[in-house]
């Protein structure tokens, strides 16, 4: 099996492209060669794919052989068909002759000999080498073609073409070329065929121990590679995929212990786009080591990949291979040299990274894939940093990684190796060195636990995989010293920091503590033994010196991280995960701020800082900004570094001790007070917000002064002096119009949290005022903010959210409200009936002396200027009253206790003049008005809806020492009928007797009895037992209190409809419901007894009429009459024939008067029918039930299909008592 893959290898290095063979019978091919291969590649190939669809190719390379050729000649037979992809794809023979004889007897049977072979796919090009000016070799030539034709074409196939050597055709070579596509596509087909019967031999005995992986993946990439060499590389590509499956299945198979391999020297370095070991290297029995077969398998893909031009799709396959292949490098990770994993990873990503970045071309494809594709490099890179540092990490860089909240997230939750036994130092290494270091100090003296880097104590794992040792005494692991940062980890919260010491420094590697390694195997290795017993491991795994190269040195390795960094970034950025390289930018900052580049360290920080503001991250923010602010104090940058204290004093509290934020304040109030170069204003909205006292907003006229109450919060640890404070209103519907507003004292002193300030407030333009901008100066820093709050609690020191509130601050009238007309009640009162409309006048701290009233009734609505107006004090019955009453300052009289002093006004000309009295108190005028409405109303099944009865009535009042001051105001006043009725048939007895309910809801807030009821029904109804429509005496009086049900019950029945002469009377449609009720309420509450027109209430011994219109409609239960359309001849009707239209009328029951005169009506569509008979007379049919009757009219029919015959109706019988037939029969 080695030979076999070993030759099979070498078949496929030197079989690049399609073999024609060409079979020189005439020795010919000198003369010919240089034509022909100026035809490759050729330029109009098609091609069958596996699934026989034809697939068009651009350029397919090809190349002429000799069949005498010795690349043909060494082939074994028995190879033939494992390998028949290399062998030619078609067979040109050349042939020449210009004598027949000669053709017929040397020429035919060598030929004849030549394509025998049914495997080979061949065609003859006849070269014709006669001269242009020799007529007789042309001619004979011409001969000998004809009989070659005749010989070796057929009508399917035409196999023979002419090539004149001195002067070709210009169709030749076209005919040649589908020649040619024609032999290589059937030979093509044949050798796909082949190759599958084959495959689905082998595959059907996958479950069987006979079964060899290796046989099948000789044919299977056969096949392949076959796809590849004519450019089918989709097929070539899916026939990999296949095989990778197959692989997959076959390596799970239980039952057979496998080497997965990975061990050998330069295993390391990923062959994930380069061919790796051959074949035969990798065998093992059956199948192939699963280390270098699976990256054989991708590296093939990948090639193919790169052919059809998708670097996207190597780059999104290659980063899930490298997923699931480090999966299984983790399984097997007791077995591989010491973190093998790590750098075949690394080794993977960058081989991914620049080949797919190689042969990608911007542009070329859709925003989409171009931004996923970026996103993918970003992974790439972003894996490939993540692998390197943790090789950094081991070897002792640990200390030179930024400890950074992305760094910390990567590095945290990545396990270390798991080598079967941790290394152990080498004896030469008695000259390391102790990594050791302090804590970090920041900017403003923060000292904080650092981030960890590791997802538990290396120490501690190191120690444990030893095979000999245990854990060991932990105190002598850390050297005497069990608080060391190492046994801490990532257990210490960030937000915790340490108590304060004096400022630590970091101790560098050459001047650190040595070592001596001369130690026992029953003591726990030291943290710096285990980073030179895995650098001294490093040192053998790693086969790349470049690799090695970057961890050499620690000016390398930032060298190296900062190169992986800036590509996971910029590629981040060109995606769609911009975020990530916005944190990334944070890695570079940190780098370029410990290696003193300020300018390039701030400009990184800005974006991480805008993203974790962004996102609310404030525990990340924290980290970050003190760094930032330090590179801005560096540069120079005072309003930059006025922000950053700001932003940090704007964090949470327990992010930061007091004494931090006070280190905070202390700089911003340094820089304030000095001397600035470029004063700026700065936004402190996060640490000073304000918001208007709870309770309803200060109300002023317009051009009065007042002052305005603010509650401001700080957000400074420390007291902090104002030099001056202003706030800016702004109005409501004008943003351009502001207000402002400017603090009495010349200095504010803000305590931290709550403060409650008092601010002068000028004159204002009528409107209604909110929040604005708060604006001030420390020192000559000048400050604003622009944070509201939505009111918070009154003993809240917290600070407000940043929310704009809708709740105005300050309203300021245009004119002040001096007065109020509001309607008395808003219960509805009853139409057509004269009733009073209550309006209640309050003055607003106004005196309303000799004040005029303009009153103007609406549509529907008409005042009674005969009986006088009424006017009284206004009494106060509930809450409502009370809390208006708390409204109204300056009245004299105590308005909570009632009063009974009417007076009586008079209406004049829809005016009316208000007495002195009620001049500074509440009083209420009773208008004498009636509403007009409907004459009847009628019963519905839905409630009225209250704009139906609403009317307006316009008021004006006029007052003042000249009456200069007016108010208007319309009123709406509702109006609705004492009932609403509705009806339904809730009983129908057999001898047809009915049994109508009528339901009455009352609609009015008043007490309703009714004393008297009448049902005056329409034709074709009577009353059963009272003829005079009235129900039992004994329901009367019946009372209904407001909103109350109550129902009547009528006993009705059918009545003729016809009269005694047998005509049809004219039926009325509606009946009509009377009821005879009186009202009891009272004005101040609604619907009360209509007052007379004399000026006394009337009797309430006189009943009122309310009248309902109801619908009864009679069922068509007893039809009198039957109409029926007789059939129409059974030959068919024809345009323009004359034909006889027959109908037949039929008296269903008896009629008690003599025979009648019935009038009859023929209807018919003029366009379509033609009336020859009478359209329109009388007949006499009997009174007794069964008597009929047909009429016949004379109709030519004028249009030919499908039309509507013409109609008989009977104007004078109504509809009720007809009943249709169908076409009826003749008999």
């Amino acid at each position: 099996m080695a030979n076999l893959l070993a030759q099979f290898q070498s078949i496929k290095s030197s079989s690049n492209h399609l073999v024609i063979a060409v079979e020189d019978v005439s020795d010919l091919w000198p003369i010919v060669k240089n034509k022909f291969e100026e035809q490759l590649p050729f330029k109009k190939a098609c091609l069958n794919n596996k699934t026989r669809n034809p697939v068009y190719l651009e350029r397919l390379p090809a190349e002429f052989i000799l069949t005498t050729d010795a690349r043909l000649r060494s082939r074994f037979p028995q190879d033939q068909i494992l390998f028949w992809f290399r062998d030619p794809y078609a067979t040109v023979v050349l042939i020449t002759c210009e004598d027949l004889d000669e053709f017929k007897t040397i020429l035919k049977p060598r030929l004849k000999l030549i394509v025998q072979n049914e495997e080979r796919e061949w065609f003859i090009v006849f070269v014709n080498k006669a001269h242009p000016s020799n007529d007789h070799a042309n001619k004979m030539a011409k001969k000998v073609y004809a009989k070659v034709e005749v010989e070796f074409s057929s009508k399917k196939r035409e196999r023979c073409c002419k090539l004149d050597i001195h002067w070709t055709e210009a169709n030749f070579w076209d005919d040649f070329e589908s020649k040619i596509m024609e032999c290589i596509r059937n030979s093509l087909d044949r050798r796909i065929q082949f190759y599958e019967d084959e495959l689905r031999k082998l595959s059907e005995q996958r479950l069987m121990p006979v079964w060899n992986f290796c046989n099948f993946f000789i044919l299977k990439e056969s096949l392949a590679f076959m796809f590849e060499i004519t450019h089918l590389h989709e097929d070539s590509l899916r026939e990999y995929d296949e095989l990778e499956l197959c692989y997959t299945e076959t390596v799970n198979m239980t039952g057979k212990h496998r080497d997965f391999g990975g061990t050998e020297a330069g295993d390391d370095q990923a062959a994930l786009l380069k061919p790796g070991k051959p074949l035969a290297s990798i065998v093992q029995d059956d199948s192939f080591r699963e280390f270098e077969f699976r990256q054989y398998l991708f590296a093939s893909q990948a090639k193919l990949l790169f052919k059809l031009n998708r670097p996207f799709e190597v780059a999104s396959r290659g980063y899930s291979f490298v997923i699931s292949f480090s999966k299984e490098l983790a399984l097997h990770e007791s077995m591989l040299p010491f973190c093998m994993r790590e750098v075949w990873i690394i080794t993977a990503s960058l081989a991914l990274i620049n080949a797919t970045s190689s042969h990608y071309n911007d542009g070329i494809v859709l925003p989409e894939i171009e931004k996923e594709f970026h996103r993918l490099l970003g992974d790439l890179y972003s894996l490939c940093r993540t692998k390197f540092m943790r090789l950094a990490y081991l070897i002792g860089y640990g200390k030179d990684i930024e400890r950074t909240p992305a760094n910390s997230a990567s590095l945290s939750m990545l396990p270390w190796p798991k080598p079967s036994v941790w290394p152990l130092v080498p004896p030469d290494a008695s000259d390391a060195m102790i990594l050791q270091a302090g804590p970090a100090t920041k900017h403003f003296g923060i000292q904080r636990k650092a981030l960890p880097l590791e997802p538990f104590v290396l120490l501690r794992e190191a120690n444990r995989r030893r095979a000999s040792l245990s854990a060991g005494n932990m105190f002598e692991m850390f050297d005497g010293h069990p608080n060391s940062d190492d046994i801490l980890g990532s257990d210490v919260s960030v937000k915790t920091p340490p108590p304060s010491k004096g400022p630590a420094t970091s101790i560098p590697r050459t001047n650190s503590i040595p070592v001596n390694f001369e130690s026992s195997l029953n003591r726990p290795m030291r943290l710096a033994e285990i980073h030179v017993a895995a650098e001294n491991a490093l040192l053998k795994t790693i086969s790349s010196p470049e690799i090695w190269k970057c961890l050499s040195s620690l000016e390398n390795f930032e060298n190296k991280y900062l190169e992986l960094t800036k590509g996971a970034a910029e590629n981040y950025h060109r995606s769609w995960w911009k975020r990530h390289g916005v944190a990334l930018d944070g890695e570079i900052a940190a780098v370029c701020h410990r290696q003193g580049d300020f300018d390039l360290a701030a400009k990184s920080y800005e974006k991480v800082c805008a993203l974790y503001s962004g996102e609310g991250w404030q525990d990340l923010l924290a980290e970050v900004l003190p760094s930032l602010a330090e590179c801005q104090k560096v540069l120079n940058d005072e309003a930059g570094y006025l922000q950053s204290c700001v932003r940090l004093l704007s964090l949470d509290k327990g992010l930061f001790l007091l004494k931090e934020r006070q280190a905070f304040q202390a700089e911003l109030v340094r820089l304030a007070h000095g001397e600035m170069k470029h004063p700026v204003p700065l936004d402190v909205s996060s640490l000073i917000t304000f918001s208007g006292n709870p309770g309803p907003p200060l109300q002023l006229c317009d051009g009065d002064p007042g002052s305005l109450s603010v509650t401001l919060w700080s957000g400074f640890p420390d007291a902090i002096t104002l030099e001056s404070l202003s706030l800016t209103l702004m109005e409501t519907h004008n943003a351009d119009e502001s207000a402002k507003a400017t603090s009495t004292s010349a200095a504010t002193i803000l305590e931290p949290g709550r403060n409650t300030i008092s601010l002068s407030l000028p004159p204002q333009k009528p409107g209604s005022y909110v929040l604005g901008v708060l604006t001030g100066q420390i020192g000559h820093l000048r400050f604003r903010s622009h944070s509201f709050s939505k009111g918070a609690p009154a003993d809240s020191d917290d600070f407000m959210s940043y929310e704009k509130p809708t709740r105005p601050i300050l309203k300021v009238f245009k004119p002040r409200a001096l007065v109020d007309l509001t309607p008395a009640t808003s219960s509805a009162l009853l139409i057509n009936e004269p009733q009073w409309v209550g309006i209640v006048v309050r003055p607003i701290n106004y005196p309303l002396k000799g004040s005029v009233l303009f009153i103007e009734p609406g549509p529907g609505l008409r005042t009674e200027e005969r009986q006088f107006i009424e006017i009284e004090r206004y009494v106060n019955t509930s809450e409502r009253e009370d809390a208006t009453e708390e409204m109204v300052q300056g009245c004299t009289d105590d308005t909570s206790t009632s009063m009974s002093e009417e007076k009586q006004l008079t209406l004049k000309d829809g005016r009316v003049v208000l007495p002195d009295w009620a001049s500074d108190v509440t009083s209420v005028l009773w208008i004498p008005v009636c509403a007009e409405g409907d004459e009847i109303s009628r019963a519905t099944s839905r409630t009225q809806s209250i704009v139906e009865g609403m009317r307006t009535m316009a008021l004006k009042l006029e007052f003042g020492i000249s009456h200069n001051q007016s108010f208007d105001r319309t009123l709406a006043v509702h109006f609705a009928d004492p009932f609403f009725v509705s009806t339904r048939v809730i009983d129908k007895c057999n001898d047809g007797t009915l049994l109508l309910q009528v339901t009455l809801l009352s609609q009015v807030k008043a007490t309703l009895s009714i004393h008297d009821a009448w049902l005056d029904l329409q034709d074709g109804f009577a009353h059963t037992y009272r003829k005079d429509g009235r129900p039992t005496a004994a329901f009367f009086p019946l009372v209904i209190s407001a909103a109350s049900r109550a129902g009547l019950l009528f006993s009705i029945c059918f009545e003729s409809t016809i009269t005694t002469t047998g005509e049809i009377k004219e039926l009325s449609t509606e009946s009509v419901l009377n009821i005879g009720y009186r009202i009891m309420g009272d004005r101040s509450t609604g619907a009360h007894t209509p007052f007379s027109m004399d000026g006394t209430i009337e009797s309430t011994n006189r009943d009122l009429i309310f009248k309902s219109a109801i619908v009864l409609q009679r069922p068509v239960l007893d039809p009198c009459l039957a109409v029926g359309f007789l059939p129409l001849p059974s030959d068919g009707l024809r345009v323009g024939q004359l034909i006889t239209v027959n109908w037949r009328i039929e008296r269903l029951k008896d009629f008690e008067e003599e025979s009648e005169d019935i009038l009859y009506e023929v209807d018919a569509n003029s366009e379509n029918w033609m009336i020859a008979g009478r359209k329109r007379g009388h007949i006499s049919l009997s009174a007794k039930q069964g008597s009929r009757m047909v009429i016949s009219i004379l109709c030519v029919p004028l249009v030919a299909g499908y039309v509507r015959p013409p109609h008989l109706g009977l104007p004078n019988v109504d509809e009720m008592n007809i009943r249709i037939l169908e076409e009826l029969s003749d008999q």
